[in-house]
């Protein structure tokens, strides 16, 4: 099924009035889901650290005719709790409901022995990875519970492995994290379908940044991966929940069916 959703395209408006929050919306696989959700009807939320791209992405998503999204500048590495319970007020205030999430949001800051790994930068990794999504998701699941058809999706990422230090650390904690609020809501009273996407090696800054001797242009672009994305945060995707779809390298050459 996972290889058929890199294909999957659903109707016109599929996400008509729905509100999605997307973390790391500033650019690659963000920006990506981010337009392709507004394409389909939804008012998006963009969260990020950088303004200008993500005026960027609002202006494209404009600029297309799409709903006009919501730009919410956050730095998730430093921002406490208080942060987002205001950020949740406020989209229940100006939108009035809350229908999707997507915990993008990822920096892969250093490749290191584990034993010479900074004890600073380990606790800003962690603390962007691990504390700031469960902030995120405990402010803004009282919400989501209110929602006919709520989803969450984590974007996942196989690093438990060598040198990946504190990101696969903290990658591991989010895919345990998903399991464990994706058991909790597989329930017939307050249903959310939860999901894990691995998107495997994408043609992103992060990518580049960390793989300075991979040529970029042998890495699919962000835009082929946005199929589960779309299936997953919809009524397609139905009780679907709890599962991790993985990719272990899309071809470089791929296009999304909707692009085509």
């Amino acid at each position: 099924m996972s290889v058929d959703l890199l294909n999957y395209v659903p109707e016109d408006n599929y996400l008509k009035d729905r509100v999605i929050l997307v973390t790391g919306a500033s650019s690659g696989l963000g920006a990506a889901v981010s337009k392709v959700y507004a394409r389909f009807g939804a008012t998006v939320i963009l969260l990020g650290k950088t303004i200008p791209k993500l005026e960027k992405v609002y202006d494209e998503i404009v600029t297309s005719g799409y709903p006009e999204p919501i730009i919410h500048p956050l730095d998730m590495e430093g921002a406490h709790g208080g942060h987002y319970e205001e950020m949740a007020e406020s989209i229940i205030e100006s939108l009035g409901r809350l229908d999707g999430l997507v915990l993008n949001a990822a920096n892969l800051p250093v490749f290191t022995p584990f034993k010479h790994y900074d004890p600073e930068l380990w606790g800003k990794t962690t603390m962007a990875l691990i504390q700031a999504n469960y902030l995120l998701l405990r402010a803004c699941l009282p919400e989501l519970e209110k929602a006919n058809d709520p989803a969450i999706i984590f974007t996942g990422h196989k690093s438990n492995k060598a040198y990946f230090g504190a990101f696969g650390v903290a990658k591991g904690g989010l895919d345990a994290m998903c399991d464990i609020i994706a058991d909790e809501y597989d329930r017939d009273d307050g249903f959310i379908r939860i999901n894990r996407i691995d998107p495997g090696p994408i043609r992103t800054q992060m990518r580049t940044l960390n793989f300075p001797g991979e040529n970029p242009n042998t890495v699919a672009k962000p835009e082929a991966l946005v199929g589960p994305y779309l299936y997953f945060i919809g009524p397609d995707a139905g009780k679907r929940t709890g599962e991790s779809i993985e990719y272990e390298r899309v071809d470089a050459d791929a296009v999304w069916t909707g692009d085509v």
